[in-house]
């Protein structure tokens, strides 16, 4: 499926992508934080990816035939294939269910940590 253009709304913090054959399907950040595909590519070395719940997209680059660079304000960037980004929005309920039933497992939280320094 070939992506026609990008709808970013930070108020929503969520990301709608319009595909060439007239479907759409609108992901929020944190979802394609916790979902990146450097994550998906190696099953056996998945981490859990917490703490997530404000996460921002900061930018989208075109890598050519290889699909999208997606950049977050935690510094970390990962390239979404077209097909993978449909396949984020077909599954979106069971993956994000299988998700919290695993953060909630691990004891973690979608919630920013807060680290305080003493002065």
């Amino acid at each position: 499926m070939n992506i026609k253009k990008f709808i970013i709304n930070n108020a929503d913090k969520s990301l709608t992508i319009n595909f060439i054959k007239g479907k759409a399907g609108c992901l929020s950040f944190e979802y394609l934080r916790v979902f990146t595909p450097t994550m998906a590519s190696s099953p056996k070395q998945k981490t859990l990816v917490t703490h997530k719940k404000i996460v921002m997209l900061s930018a989208i680059e075109s890598v050519g035939k290889h699909g999208f660079r997606l950049i977050f304000d935690d510094q970390h960037s990962a390239i979404y294939s077209s097909e993978y980004l449909a396949l984020l929005i077909k599954e979106y309920e069971p993956r994000w269910q299988h998700y919290l039933t695993e953060l909630q497992a691990s004891g973690h939280s979608r919630e920013t940590m807060i680290n305080i320094t003493q002065l």
